[in-house]
């Protein structure tokens, strides 16, 4: 069988930055073992399957997997997908409009806003289908610092201090100086596998951020590590942004209002990425949440499977 797919750039305007996604458009009849095979020989962040809808209202069902594990939940694959299902329905380059789809994802279903222009790059955001939460477990800061071979005192800004965070996939969120210190890290998955903890049945992955960034607009700059997703490093994580939302809510006490902010992700991999952020805090908590961005086509193709 002959299946349509596409590959997009997620959390860019151009072709060949942000992170690429793989869109199976013929997701349906397919075992997760192939598709976790699939998912494999893309060699991509992530996959996405596209399935039908349980419910006639919903636009579709996504599978998403990673070349590890399948994924209940992912900010690149819910843009990525948004855009592709439109794109594709619509007439891609030539279509004008504004639309809602929701996906149905493992997570539940994702409320997703669409904007489609021709000749410009498509934007999509979503609303968080599960607020970030924070989950206490202990930390061995030394461990951190040997694991991203900085020192341990650059561990830390202000008031910003190692913490995990979950918003549907955790991560174990660990806040550095400055981008120098960033830019400085060398990952060693080994000793990542050892220090870092398990939450909701998975090793954490590392989300290593700071203020500021390379882009003038950017409020944070980030990497992301995961051994457990298979990934060694990730251009843009949209899930890592979703739990970093709570981690900024806790640590900054953002007052009560909307707070729209950019964190910038790939520099260092030379595929820059630019995720936008949207905290609303009403009575001193987070009432609502969404992470949006643009993406492109890169290619298409069929899979004769």
């Amino acid at each position: 069988m002959a299946r349509q797919y596409a590959i997009y750039d997620v959390f860019t305007d151009r072709k060949l930055a942000g992170n690429p996604l793989a869109v199976i458009f013929d997701g349906a009849g397919l075992s997760d073992e192939m598709m976790q095979t699939i998912a494999g020989e893309m060699n991509l962040s992530e996959t996405v399957f596209v399935q039908p809808a349980d419910h006639a209202s919903h636009t579709a069902r996504i599978r998403i997997f990673t070349p590890g594990r399948e994924l209940p939940f992912a900010g690149h694959p819910t843009v990525g997908s948004a855009i592709a299902l439109a794109e594709r329905a619509y007439s891609g380059e030539t279509a004008n409009m504004d639309l809602v789809s929701v996906l149905e994802e493992t997570i539940g279903p994702v409320r997703c806003a669409v904007r489609v222009r021709p000749g410009e790059a498509s934007f999509a955001e979503f609303d968080l289908p599960r607020l970030s939460s924070r989950h206490e477990l202990q930390l061995d800061r030394q461990g951190l610092a040997d694991a991203l071979s900085v020192k341990a005192s650059a561990i830390g800004f202000e008031n910003h201090v190692p913490t995990v965070w979950s918003a549907g996939v955790p991560f174990l969120l660990v806040p550095l100086h400055d981008v120098a210190t960033i830019e400085s890290v060398e990952f060693e998955p080994q000793l990542w596998e050892r220090v870092a903890p398990m939450s909701e049945g998975r090793l954490t992955s590392a989300y290593i951020y700071c203020r500021g960034g390379v882009h003038h607009a950017a409020k944070f700059h980030a990497r992301m590590f995961s051994p457990d997703m298979g990934i060694h490093e990730d251009p843009a994580t949209g899930s890592a942004v979703a739990a970093l939302s709570g981690a900024i809510h806790h640590f900054d006490a953002l007052p009560d209002g909307h707070h729209p902010m950019m964190i910038e992700q790939g520099v260092e991999m030379s595929r820059p990425s630019y995720i936008h952020l949207h905290i609303d805090v009403k009575d001193g908590a987070v009432s609502r949440a969404r992470i949006g961005g643009q993406a492109v086509r890169l290619a298409t193709g069929t899979l004769d499977l």
